[in-house]
C-alpha cells in the first residue's frame, strides 16, 4: 500500500500566506507565510481576541494516548477527522498508527484526496450520482486509494448501483460498502436485523459495489454515562457483532466492523475486539479525543475526569482567549467572543485563567465569574455584584470549552501554543481547518 498520506502536501500548508480572511492572526502578520510567521516565534500576547489555540504537548499526548490504548485493546483507529478537518493533525494521526481517517461526506473526502489520504471510510450514504461517479473516478485514478461508504437501506443501495453501473467500465474497482446498524433512538442505521440483512444482500447482488463489513454509531443510543445507559450501547454493540456474524464476505475480504465515537470507546471494545479473533478488522472512529475538552467529553469520556478504563487520561487541549470589552451594570462583564468564534452547544465557556495585566504579573486562576449568555459576538460573564470586581476593561481571559467538534469549524487557522499555562505562550504552530 502507498503511504498513507501526502506528505508534500501538507508540508506545502505551512507555505500558503496567511491574510486578512485569518481571524486569529493581526494586520502584521499578513502576507507572510505560515513558516515565515512561525519563524518569527510569535507569543500569545501578539495575537488578537477571540482566540482559539491548541496545545501542542495536550494534542501529542491524547494521540499518543488514543493510538496505545487501541492497540492494547486489540482494536484499530481511523480517527474522526470531521472534528479538525485539518490535513496536518490527520497526518500526526496516521503518523501514530492510525488504519485510516473517516470522514462525514464527499466534500470533506475531496479535502482528505487533495492531501494524498489514501484510506478513508466515509461515515455516510452516498447517493448524490455526481459524488458517486467523483469516487468512480478517483478509485480508477490511484489504485492505492481506497474508500468505504455506508448503506442502511436497499433504496441506497440500488441508488449507489444504478449510478455506477451507468457510468463505470465493466471490471472496474468495486466499491466497498459497510452495512449500517442503527438502534432505537439512534440516528441513521437499519433498526432490525432483518433490514440490514437485506442490506447485505442487495450489496452482494450488485456488480460494482463489494461488502465489506457493518458499521454503527452508539454514541446516539446513550447521552450519560450510568450503567442503564452504558447497557443500552452494549446491547447495541451485541446487535451489530450480531449482523456481522450473519453475513457471509468474499473470500479476500478482510471485513471491517466498526463503531465507537469518543464517549464509549471502551465498551466498543469490550463487545466488539474478541470479532478480531475470528478475523474481523475492529475499527474505532473516536474523533474529539484529539482536542478532548473542560466540558461534555472531561464528564463522559472512558478516559475523562472519572475514567471507566485503564489507561492516562485525555487532557483539554484546546482553549478560548477573550476580552473584557464592557461593564454596564455591577456584577456584569461583556466579552469579544461569541457563538460565532467558541463552541456553545455543549456548554458555555468556562473561565480559568486571568492573563498578566502586566510585565512584572504572572498569569493566575480564577473564581466566582461564569459564563451565562452567548450572542454572535458577545458573551455575558456574571460575578458576584458586591465589592470590588475581579474583571475590569481590557483584562484577558483564558477559558476551557466543551464539544471540539463545534470549536475547530470556527477557525480557518488556529495557533498551537507550547505551553497553554504560561504567562505568554509561544506559537509552534497555525494549524490550516477546511470546513
Amino acid at each position: 500500500m502507498s503511504a498513507p498520506y501526502d506528505a508534500a502536501a501538507v508540508a506545502a500548508l505551512a507555505d500558503q500566506p496567511v491574510s486578512w480572511q485569518d481571524k486569529a492572526l493581526p494586520p502584521a502578520f499578513w502576507g507572510r507565510t505560515v513558516a515565515d510567521v512561525l519563524a518569527g516565534k510569535p507569543r500569545l500576547s501578539e495575537l488578537p481576541t477571540p482566540l482559539l489555540t491548541l496545545s501542542a504537548p495536550g494534542l501529542q499526548h491524547n494521540i499518543e494516548t488514543l493510538a496505545r490504548w487501541c492497540t492494547e485493546h486489540g482494536v484499530q483507529l481511523a480517527p474522526h477527522g470531521k472534528t479538525p478537518m485539518a490535513p496536518a493533525l490527520w497526518a500526526k494521526q496516521l503518523d501514530a498508527g492510525a488504519w485510516g481517517i473517516t470522514l462525514a461526506n464527499v466534500f470533506q473526502l475531496g479535502v482528505a484526496r487533495a492531501h494524498g489520504v489514501s484510506r478513508v471510510m466515509v461515515a455516510n450514504a452516498v447517493v448524490s450520482p455526481l459524488q458517486l461517479r467523483w469516487i468512480a473516478d478517483e478509485l480508477a485514478s490511484d489504485p492505492g486509494f481506497d474508500v468505504m461508504v455506508w448503506a442502511d437501506s436497499v433504496r441506497t443501495v440500488e441508488i449507489m448501483e444504478a449510478a455506477r453501473s451507468a457510468y463505470v467500465d465493466a471490471g472496474a474497482r468495486q466499491l466497498d460498502v459497510l452495512v449500517e446498524v442503527g438502534g432505537a433512538g439512534g440516528r441513521t442505521g437499519a433498526r432490525d436485523a432483518e433490514t440490514a440483512l437485506a442490506v447485505a444482500a442487495a450489496v452482494v447482488a450488485a456488480p460494482t459495489l463489494r461488502l465489506a463489513g457493518v458499521a454503527g454509531y452508539e454514541g446516539a443510543i446513550a447521552h450519560g454515562a450510568d450503567e442503564e445507559g452504558l447497557e443500552h450501547v452494549r446491547s447495541y454493540l451485541r446487535d451489530l457483532a450480531a449482523v456481522h456474524s450473519a453475513l457471509q464476505y468474499d473470500a479476500d475480504v478482510v471485513p471491517v466492523v466498526s463503531a465507537g465515537g469518543s464517549a464509549y470507546f471502551e465498551q466498543v471494545a469490550q463487545v466488539l475486539a474478541p470479532l478480531a479473533q475470528q478475523g474481523a478488522r475492529v475499527v474505532l472512529r473516536s474523533g474529539a479525543y484529539i482536542a478532548h475538552d473542560d466540558g461534555y467529553y472531561r464528564k463522559i469520556s472512558p478516559l475523562g475526569a472519572e475514567p471507566r478504563t485503564d489507561g492516562d487520561r485525555l487532557v483539554p487541549a484546546m482553549h478560548g482567549w477573550i476580552r473584557i470589552t464592557s461593564q454596564p451594570e455591577a456584577g456584569l462583564a461583556i466579552f469579544d467572543a461569541g457563538k460565532r468564534d467558541l463552541p456553545f452547544d455543549e456548554g458555555l465557556p468556562e473561565p480559568q485563567l486571568l492573563r498578566p495585566r502586566s510585565a512584572d504579573e504572572h498569569v493566575r486562576a480564577v473564581e466566582g465569574m461564569t459564563v451565562t449568555k452567548m450572542n454572535d459576538q458577545h458573551g455575558f460573564l456574571r460575578f458576584s455584584p458586591d465589592g470590588e470586581p475581579p474583571v475590569v476593561i481590557g483584562d484577558e481571559l483564558r477559558v476551557g470549552l466543551s464539544h471540539p467538534c463545534t470549536a475547530f469549524d470556527k477557525w480557518g487557522l488556529i495557533p498551537v501554543v507550547d505551553d497553554p499555562d504560561a504567562d505568554d505562550p509561544v506559537v509552534v504552530d497555525l494549524i490550516r481547518t477546511f470546513f
